[in-house]
């Protein structure tokens, strides 16, 4: 079986194939599991050592519009049985600058399509959305509970731009060119390693930061809902998506991936719990306009009807979630007293 993990070297794209080279094999939309014989990763950036290191792993580095162009080689495109395509321009990015959504999120999408329907090779293809799809409005508010069938209604440019997507998905699957099925992510928390541009960013920050000892923005009040999902439980959604069978999976439509609601001074709660007050003491509570103008868009309660039916759970709580990252990343951890 071959493989392109679009954004390979990311945080979740790295995570996505190192979980697929542990695994050896995968299911393809309810077939019999087939050994993987090639990753192709795809991003500017090249990917971390250990996986350049495994035979599997093949890297292609640059802009991913460029790749998919005409004159760019079609050979790991046509040669894919499945692509999960992470790539995209984050949040506060594409609000701070239109072309770079437009350009990373909407163009790449729409030419990643074009090119598998120009190779006529239908592969399965799973479409990282987001729960910023969903937007808040004094003219259109959200409901209380966000549901599998809750209309979208983004506020950013993001968000816009991942709805297009899942509607491309959509289409571009109805017509039989692709296997699509889009699934929503939501707030990834705690991510290791640098900030991203993310406008959510702080929601692994404000985890990351006390832990390692250094100050972090938390820009937010404590009350402000957000539903989060761990690394793990983010990355088991995506490939559960690629996993399940057309009748598993139902509608066209995404999918919304299990999440836990919480708000940020619970979070804030669960590192004292752990890490003591020392690492809440850390956290700088200016407020940032900018981040709350996004921010206060998002819902914070969705219910999952469709990922339970496919056997996805959200995680169990905040606490276990900063546990799971103590644990993984033990070199992160500075603060004295940390188990």
């Amino acid at each position: 079986m071959q493989i392109i993990i679009t954004g390979g070297a990311g945080f979740l794209g790295a995570r996505l194939a190192r979980t697929l080279l542990a695994q050896g094999s995968l299911s393809l939309a309810g077939a019999a599991a087939r050994p993987i014989e090639r990753i192709t990763l795809v991003d500017r950036a090249a990917p971390p050592a250990d996986l350049t290191a495994d035979a599997r792993i093949k890297a292609i580095t640059g802009d991913l519009n460029d790749q998919l162009s005409a004159q760019a080689d079609a050979t790991p495109w046509r040669e894919a049985d499945a692509i999960f395509h992470l790539a995209a321009a984050v949040s506060g990015e594409c609000e701070a600058d239109f072309d770079l959504g437009m350009r990373s999120n909407f163009a790449a999408t729409h030419a990643l399509l074009e090119r598998v329907r120009a190779l006529n090779t239908r592969p399965v293809l799973v479409f990282a959305s987001s729960l910023a799809v969903f937007g808040d409005s004094p003219e259109q508010p959200l409901p209380k509970v966000i549901e599998d069938h809750t209309l979208p209604t983004p506020q950013t440019s993001y968000g816009i731009q991942k709805f297009i997507g899942e509607q491309l998905v959509a289409d571009f699957t109805r017509k039989g060119f692709v296997r699509g099925r889009s699934v929503r992510l939501m707030t990834v928390s705690v991510r290791p390693g640098k900030p991203n541009g993310a406008a959510s960013g702080f929601f692994s920050g404000m985890i990351r930061e006390p832990l390692a000892g250094l100050r972090a923005a938390c820009p937010v009040p404590d009350e402000t809902p957000v539903a989060v999902a761990s690394p793990a439980r983010t990355i088991e959604g995506i490939i559960r998506a690629a996993e399940a069978s057309d009748a598993q999976w139902g509608p066209r439509t995404a999918l919304n991936l299990p999440s836990l609601p919480t708000t940020v001074g619970e979070m804030a709660a669960a590192l004292e719990r752990v890490a003591g007050k020392a690492a809440t003491a850390l956290l700088d509570r200016t407020p940032d306009p900018a981040i709350m103008r996004i921010v206060k868009t998002w819902p914070g309660r969705i219910e999952t009807a469709r990922a339970k039916a496919l056997g996805l759970a959200a995680d169990d709580s905040f606490e276990a979630v900063i546990r799971e990252y103590v644990r993984e990343n033990p070199d992160a951890v500075k603060l004295p007293g940390v188990a």
